[in-house]
């Protein structure tokens, strides 16, 4: 990651930590980036890096070729106004802030602002995130490798032509996480009341669903493939699939939720 250009993170809390955290790993000099945190508490301390509360607080003369808006989507409005004086041919910005469409941030900052708009998930704390971008008007092939390189560092990145897709992937793997925690503790305290202890019904339901994801990760298979594998004819999971794979299953519920959260995507793009 060395030499490939001067860097400002806007926002170090945990997925902007995390991120931070991978590029460090991953050979960025502290002379080329720039952190913006208001926060005292969350504000990183890195020799050699310009650390500061606020914009107008950077170094003068600092004009970083991808500026990383890590603010939560609800403060954004309260952030843009700062950076405008950044927008330019030379500058890139990459959000990944839920919901904040590309129009959005070219309102804020100006038309002919450069925007990448990204969408990654918290698994990248430890570096198995995936995140899909979407780029705007004006984006160079350069700076797309660049914002390819930098989400790298936390995991899988995937780029889409559409940004109307952009919701959908927010409702599946930006909130995804919190469904696949939500499972395990519904698999533990249904473990509870088939008479295992709870500190065991949790150590279960914990090691299932962390081994089940390390297996799909490495397996060639489909995850179709991997269930009919532990499926035996007539036994225990086939019992237990009928319920789940019914019409008042699994599915009809995440149908419901993926549409939720979609469309609480697209509200948060106000």
């Amino acid at each position: 990651m060395a030499g490939r250009g001067k860097l400002l993170l806007v926002g170090c809390g945990k997925m902007g930590g995390a991120m931070l955290e991978g590029w460090l790993e991953q050979g960025l000099k502290p002379a080329d980036l720039a952190v913006i945190e208001p926060g005292e508490a969350s504000r990183p301390k890195i020799d050699g890096a310009a650390v500061v509360a606020a914009v107008d607080a950077l170094p003068a003369g600092f004009v970083p070729d991808i500026a990383v808006l890590a603010v939560k989507p609800q403060t954004m409005n309260d952030v843009l106004p700062g950076l405008r004086r950044l927008a330019g041919d030379a500058t890139t910005f990459l959000s990944i802030a839920a919901g904040k469409t590309i129009g959005y941030f070219r309102a804020g900052l100006g038309e002919d602002a450069r925007i990448v708009r990204a969408m990654p998930n918290t698994p990248a704390a430890v570096r198995r995130g995936v995140t899909v971008c979407v780029a705007g008007p004006g984006v160079s092939e350069l700076a797309k490798a660049r914002c390819t390189e930098l989400l790298s560092a936390v995991g899988d990145v995937l780029w889409t032509p559409d940004e109307g897709v952009m919701d959908a992937v927010t409702a599946v793997s930006g909130s995804g996480p919190a469904y696949v925690f939500l499972l395990v503790e519904a698999m533990a305290e249904a473990g509870i009341k088939a008479g295992l202890p709870a500190d065991m019904a949790m150590t279960l339901a914990r090691a299932t669903v962390a081994g089940s994801g390390e297996l799909l990760r490495r397996s060639s298979e489909s995850a179709a493939q991997l269930r009919v594998n532990v499926t035996s004819p007539g036994g225990t999971t086939a019992e237990a699939l009928k319920i789940l794979m019914s019409d008042i299953g699994i599915q009809p519920l995440f149908d419901s939720a993926i549409a939720a959260a979609a469309r609480r995507s697209k509200e948060l793009a106000g």
